[in-house]
């Protein structure tokens, strides 16, 4: 070969492979898939997105995220985490126990990290807090079981002759009996009859609502799940119709009208998930991250939906209150 062709030659490698730079940064882009059974929520999402900014890892840069919102249902949740499985992604992130069951059925070698899930152990995610096991890692929706305890307690301490209370929970949700042992344990030492309703579609809602008041239901505390959360509107629509306090896990659930909720900020959570995620981006593994606790439970009570019921919330209680929805 004589000089020019040489030259020649070397300038056609100089057009059309990239800069060495480029091809690494082409080549370390990983892909995050999240899902969940519900609507996005921007200020949820955005937080996610930002704090792994912080960290490094930047979508449209060095990550792809892939947000996939669904129906709330098992089956809807387990296509979705199939369809992110087969992309493939490098991480996948799950919100709540239905989803995050239908991740572990998805894959057993992407790395998962579950959001908002109120027992692991008990519905078998994870083999302990402290040390996961397998794939999976993430954080929890309570401190403790007994938060959902707490909700009754609350919703007595707002309507003091409270003597039967409806505890609404959707239907085959993997979360649901750790948290209905909570709410059933302490009932009797707060006077308190629990009757127990499911549902599975929200067209069973208006029925269960017409039964309840037919029993004699003074109050309502809903069970937390892609269910309820995803038809938090309506429930919290009925429960106010039918002149039913009620009593959630979900500040959102409040902002639609429900009476008051006491439970995690999600926008926190979220931060905590892209923590672990980034984390496992680096080079941790799930099974060595241990599941982590919410960092902040907010009390939110609607005086408005207050006002509409004629009740008037004892002045220990509203003190005691992160936010107050006038």
């Amino acid at each position: 070969m004589n000089r020019r062709t040489f030259l020649s030659t070397l300038g056609l490698v100089a057009l059309t492979a990239p800069p060495a730079a480029e091809a690494q940064g082409a080549k370390q882009t990983r892909r995050i898939g999240v899902f969940y059974g519900a609507e996005r929520i921007a200020a949820i999402s955005d937080s996610f997105a930002a704090r792994l900014a912080e960290m490094g890892f930047v979508n449209g840069r060095n990550i792809v995220i892939e947000e996939r919102p669904t129906g709330p249902t098992a089956d809807a949740l387990l296509a979705v985490a199939k369809e992110l499985v087969a992309l493939p992604v490098d991480v996948l992130v799950s919100w709540g126990a239905v989803g995050s069951a239908a991740a572990k059925t998805a894959t057993r070698t992407i790395p998962v990290v579950f959001l908002s899930v109120p027992d692991p152990v008990a519905i078998g995610l994870v083999g302990s807090l402290v040390r996961p096991g397998g794939n999976l890692t993430g954080v929890t929706f309570d401190a403790a079981s007994e938060t959902a305890a707490k909700r009754l307690q609350l919703l007595k301490e707002a309507i003091p002759h409270l003597s039967r209370v409806a505890v609404l929970h959707a239907r085959h949700d993997p979360n649901v009996l750790p948290q209905l042992e909570s709410i059933q344990r302490a009932a009797p030492g707060l006077s308190v009859h629990v009757d127990v309703v499911a549902f599975q579609r929200p067209d069973d809602l208006d029925p269960v609502f017409v039964r309840l008041r037919k029993h004699g239901d003074q109050g309502l505390v809903v069970i937390p799940g892609a269910l309820t959360f995803a038809n938090r509107a309506q429930i919290a629509d009925l429960a106010l119709a039918h002149r039913l306090p009620s009593s959630h896990a979900f500040r959102e659930s409040v902002a639609v009208g429900g009476l008051l909720s006491l439970g995690p900020n999600y926008v926190d959570m979220a931060k905590q998930g892209a923590t672990l995620v980034a984390k496992i981006l680096e080079g941790a593994k799930p099974a060595d991250l241990p599941v982590e606790q919410p960092t902040k439970f907010e009390l939110v009570i609607n005086m408005k939906t207050a006002k509409a019921l004629g009740l008037t919330i004892p002045p220990s209680l509203l003190l005691r209150a992160d936010q107050i929805v006038e």
